[in-house]
């Protein structure tokens, strides 16, 4: 199964749409499955005088509310149609995270996107994952700061919404009782993917906890990525060996362009080499059973050794520690038939060096 590659977009456009669709371009260029952005109507999210986060403020200053960067940041719904245009034209993936009801509403409905990226801090929010399920699209779903605890009451909710039982109504114990049924696990495996996540950017590497990948896979029974926010591409390859099967990484046409998300982000060349070294892993990983490849054959009788004569050995001799060596190339009989031919007499004369072969031997 291939990797699935998503350039996170997100708010690096500062705004401005064609710095959007330079954005689009970078995914693009650098074969990116998807490119993905962020949808959401300011007042529908955030209350006016809601904090910045530590490194918002690291990144942004402490001048101005949450509130107002994120009003500067956001792109219009008609913006949002032109974008997915040109990832049509493009060729590649359009995908983006709602953050509000109304906006998950737009993508689906009006931007007909069968894939939906929830994010981390709205993983508590059910009334949107609700809505999101019931149009039965796929979802991905980020579990940053997220207990197991967390995870497994927002998959009830898209359980019980993917289900769409209208006898039921949506509540703590409904949600429990669709996890639960055979019907709702067969049906989060369908449209369900977890992404872990460290939210914090960048993220310190001690924050990574990669090994939380199979854990995941372990625990929920889906397919399960990882959405990188840490400094470089190396964890994201890490995580590729640990069985993500989407990587998640923030894309900038530079680092040190003003907003929030900058920082956390690569360039356009560390984007080509990510997802370059990610097919080479994929390949490298190939199959779970140890027998020697094709290409290694050939190396085989070079590298291994064989019995040889340490000195002459006359007919009629017995084979011992005295007479017998190891050394390659590994065309005659092997070094761990040792001492099985021991106290064997030799059925014909050897010169010093020769190999020794099966036949040679007599019981």
């Amino acid at each position: 199964m291939s990797t699935y590659i998503i350039a996170e977009a997100g708010v690096n456009h500062n705004g401005d749409l064609q710095l959007a669709k330079n954005l689009v371009d970078i995914a693009k260029n650098a074969e990116a499955n998807a490119v993905k952005f962020q949808t959401w109507k300011t007042e529908k999210v955030m209350k006016r005088n809601a904090p910045k986060a530590e490194y918002q403020i690291t990144n942004t200053g402490n001048k101005e509310t949450q509130y107002e960067m994120e009003k500067k940041l956001e792109l219009t719904y008609e913006e949002f149609i032109i974008l997915k245009e040109y990832c049509d034209q493009k060729k590649i993936d359009f995908l983006s995270t709602p953050f509000d009801i109304p906006s998950a509403q737009f993508l689906i409905e009006d931007l007909s996107l069968k894939t939906i990226k929830i994010p981390s801090g709205e993983i508590t929010n059910g009334p949107l994952l609700y809505e999101i399920a019931k149009h039965k699209v796929q979802i991905i779903l980020s579990t940053g700061m997220a207990t197991v605890a967390d995870i497994q009451l927002a998959l009830g909710v898209i359980a019980f919404g993917l289900l769409n039982d209208a006898n039921k109504k949506p509540c703590i114990e409904s949600f429990e009782q669709a996890y639960i049924s055979n019907e709702g696990q067969e049906i989060l495996k369908q449209y369900v993917t977890l992404l872990h996540c460290t939210t914090e950017y960048p993220a310190p590497y001690d924050s990574v906890n990669l090994h939380v990948i199979p854990s995941l896979k372990q625990t929920f029974g889906l397919e399960v990525g990882y959405s990188d926010h840490t400094e470089g591409n190396h964890v994201s390859l890490a995580a590729v060996t640990l069985g993500a099967t989407v990587i998640e990484k923030h894309i900038t046409y530079d680092k040190n362009a003003v907003g929030p998300d900058h920082r956390a982000s690569i360039e356009p060349k560390e984007l080509i080499e990510l997802i370059k070294n990610v097919k080479e892993i994929e390949v490298a990983l190939g199959k779970s059973v140890k027998v020697p490849d094709l290409t290694e054959i050939k190396n085989r009788s070079i590298a291994r050794k064989s019995l040889v004569a340490a000195k002459d050995i006359k007919v009629g001799t017995y084979f011992n520690d005295d007479n017998l060596d190891m050394k390659r190339p590994g065309t005659g009989l092997s070094p761990m038939y040792y001492w099985d031919i021991q106290k064997i007499k030799a059925t014909k004369d050897f010169v010093f060096d020769e190999e020794i072969q099966i036949h040679d031997c007599n019981n």
